[in-house]
């Protein structure tokens, strides 16, 4: 699924509608080829075919002047949306160190209208109480998947992108299943692209809240690893072109609230920027 060599694709909306009539829900896929990410030439991408043939969600829009198959578009020309539209977002509990993997590996189910791409606010209902992020390395499939093992579960991977499960630390003490806590609105940031061939095994991991870096760990520090998660998941369900899988999250993180930003650091990916507010559903005071 992947070519021989990284890439970064993204999922992408243009900032200039059509000039007839505008599309609900736009969306093309580009890819960069630059080495260098904040180069010139990595802010030109070019259009390409979805990554997700098998998956109408991550169909690309029809073609329009200036975005057809191979048109280069710059940087400025679009806003970066989460990598894919998932069926599934997994994320992995309890996956730090030796004592991660001294369990069995357990993973959590999160609401796919969690998701929201770079940019997008993080919002907090006044009674969600204590709120962390965690960023996370998290892989993209790129394929059908089912019954996987160590030595075919690479195979399933399009490439890695940047997630924040974040996390209701009071509503995960008293929902066992972690629902309320790890599926509300907003609460799986992920982006801003996704990165093909990647060496996953020591990337350096890390948050920066309202400007100040916390302290940093590696997926190297993860209990379970890439592959070892990707054979668990699929040993008991079929994962589907587009599904984000979180694996994990080894570094320091700190209290979020209405008014902070986080920026979610992953080695070889890059960023992933979100403000924080107030629910936009609650009535605000006067």
């Amino acid at each position: 699924m992947t070519s021989s060599l990284p890439r970064r694709i993204a999922r992408v909306r243009p900032t200039s509608p059509p000039s007839q009539t505008q599309v609900p829900g736009e969306q093309y896929f580009v890819a960069n080829d630059a080495p260098d990410f904040d180069s010139d030439a990595g802010t030109q991408w070019t259009v390409i075919d979805s990554p997700f043939p098998a998956s109408r969600a991550n169909a690309s829009s029809p073609a329009r002047e200036g975005w057809e198959r191979g048109a280069v578009v710059g940087q400025d020309a679009f806003a970066f949306l989460a990598p894919s539209v998932p069926v599934n977002v997994f994320g992995m509990a309890h996956n730090t160190g030796q004592p991660g993997r001294d369990l069995p590996p357990q993973a959590f189910h999160k609401a796919a209208s969690s998701v929201i791409g770079p940019g997008e606010a993080i919002q907090l209902s006044s009674t969600v109480g204590y709120v962390d992020p965690e960023a996370e390395l998290t892989v993209v499939v790129g394929r059908p998947a089912r019954g996987l093992t160590l030595e075919t579960a690479r195979s399933a991977i399009l490439g890695y992108t940047i997630g924040n499960d974040v996390s209701a630390r009071d509503l995960q003490q008293s929902d066992e299943l972690w629902i309320s806590a790890k599926s509300q609105d907003t609460f799986t940031p992920a982006g801003p692209w996704m990165v093909t061939e990647l060496d996953d095994a020591d990337l350096s991991i890390g948050i920066v809240h309202n400007g100040n870096a916390l302290a940093t760990a590696s997926s190297a520090d993860l209990g379970w690893k890439v592959d070892e998660i990707l054979v668990y998941l699929s040993s008991f369900m079929t994962l589907q072109p587009g599904d984000l899988v979180l694996t994990g999250f080894p570094a320091e993180c700190a209290r979020i609230q209405p008014g902070d930003t986080v920026v979610c650091r992953v080695e070889g990916i890059g960023e992933l920027h979100n403000p924080v507010t107030g629910a936009s559903w609650e009535e605000q005071p006067a």
